[in-house]
């Protein structure tokens, strides 16, 4: 019922904007230039004065509907089943009473529990009923009184205006508190965490074993929080992401720029940028199936013993994953340079080669490290492709043929299964989720002091 809603208050929109610029274009007929906003920012206004109240109503209206209905259904429960009951019994009684009123039955429900079941379906027909009924009521409201407003001199575009700078203002409120929700989260968490595991062993400590008995019927290990091996695996397979992709990413902009012709362009660039839209999981099966083999085939040649699941593989793999940020953004920043400085350049007798290097990549620089740093916090949280392609395990190891792990990997590994946030199995995954928080937060900063520094004005 709530798509009806919606589909109503949009066809309700459209209408009221045929309304209000009709209305706006028989006032510039009739007024000419007396009239104050052109017949789109008339028919706007009533748009918005018809659809966004009623939205905001709806979207209450669904989020007070289920709350209010659970109320209900414990008050009509007998005083036998609720008195002294806590908070889990009575959500155990209405998760019972929506099997039952869906048909998930799973054994013979008290006589209590059918009758509230039916009550619920009866509640809630009536209050989707309810709610289709009242949005239109208050749309047919609305329409009549924004209608009732349009004049010749009205300022609509004023208020369309007022409108859409409010939107905006709430989306970066929205935005803003989204951010400081997740700040607020992860260092409570990581607090929670860092009570029951000394900071110093956390950040200092060489063996990462987080399986710990969770209950009491459990066997597991005591708990091992270094995750200094955690922060090594993912170093060593950014770094041979970054050794991999920033040449050919740096070069292939470099190539596009000056040394292509269009129709070359135009074909490679696009292909290049597919790169970047190919699922992470695509390129996990790739590591596995392919790369990893090869790389095996290749060090049994020369006598080097590789791991199945190796940090060089993950690494090459995510460095062709991550070209398309260096390679696109790097083209965006050489194209960026004015074509003066490459005419005076050669015409001072330099060759293009040395234009590229001594003009071209010094005035590029800022959005070069931009995609770069861009790049980095890509690789640093990837996934999918450490998980199929570097292991689990975490060693403390700088050697890229053996298997290591990531902080992105380990948060996935301890948040699976048992997830009482009330262990520190579970709650390390918040501290290492702050740590690489940090470390974005830190690259971010970074590429802004790169480009302050750097940045250079053209006329």
């Amino acid at each position: 019922m709530a798509g009806y809603a919606f589909i109503l208050i949009l066809f309700m929109s459209l209408l009221a904007f045929y309304i209000g610029r009709s209305a706006g274009n028989r006032f510039h007929v009739a007024a000419g230039r007396d009239t104050h906003s052109l017949p789109g920012y008339h028919g706007a206004f009533v748009a918005v004065w018809v659809g966004i109240p009623v939205l905001v109503l709806v979207l209450l209206w669904l989020g007070l509907q289920r709350p209010v209905i659970d109320q209900l259904l414990i008050a009509s429960l007998p005083d036998a089943m609720t008195a002294g009951a806590d908070r889990a019994q009575l959500s155990l009684y209405i998760s019972e009473i929506r099997n039952v009123a869906s048909g998930r039955i799973f054994a013979e429900p008290t006589e209590a529990i059918r009758i509230a079941a039916n009550s619920l379906v009866r509640w809630e027909a009536l209050a989707r009923w309810a709610m289709l009924v009242v949005a239109m009521a208050v749309m047919l409201v609305a329409l009549i009184i924004a209608r009732s407003r349009l004049t010749p001199r009205f300022r609509a575009r004023n208020a369309v205006e007022r409108v859409l700078s409010g939107l905006m203002i709430f989306c970066s409120l929205v935005a803003i508190l989204t951010t400081l929700g997740i700040i607020v989260s992860l260092l409570y968490e990581a607090w929670q965490f860092f009570r029951l595991v000394p900071v110093t062993e956390f950040l200092f400590g060489l063996r990462w074993e987080p399986q710990i008995a969770i209950r009491a019927d459990q066997v597991a290990g005591q708990g091992a929080f270094g995750a200094v091996p955690v922060f090594t695996g993912t170093l060593l397979i950014a770094t041979i992401a970054m050794l991999v992709a920033t040449p050919i990413g740096i070069f292939t902009a470099i190539y596009l720029v000056e040394y292509a012709n269009e129709r070359t362009r135009k074909m490679v660039k696009p292909v290049m940028e597919i790169l970047a839209g190919v699922p992470t999981v695509v390129y996990g099966f790739f590591a596995v199936l392919v790369v990893a083999p090869a790389v095996r085939q290749t060090g049994s040649l020369v006598g080097l013993e590789i791991s199945p699941n190796s940090a060089l593989t993950a690494g090459a793999v995510m460095g062709i994953m991550i070209i398309p940020f260096i390679s696109s953004l790097s083209d965006d920043a050489l194209k960026a340079v004015p074509r003066a400085m490459r005419d005076g350049s050669l015409a001072l007798g330099a060759t293009r080669g040395e234009t590229v290097t001594k003009v071209l990549l010094p005035a590029a620089l800022p959005g070069i490290m931009g995609g770069i740093l861009l790049a980095l916090s890509r690789a640093i949280g990837e996934t999918m492709i450490v998980v199929m392609a570097a292991g689990l395990i975490a060693s403390l190891t700088f050697n890229p043929l053996d298997s290591v792990t990531t902080v992105t990997v380990q948060i996935v590994t301890l948040l699976i299964g048992d997830t009482e946030f009330d262990s520190p199995k579970t709650l390390a995954a918040f501290a290492l989720g702050l740590v690489l928080f940090a470390v974005t937060l830190c690259l971010n900063v970074i590429a802004l002091r790169i480009v302050q520094k750097y940045r250079e004005q053209y006329e």
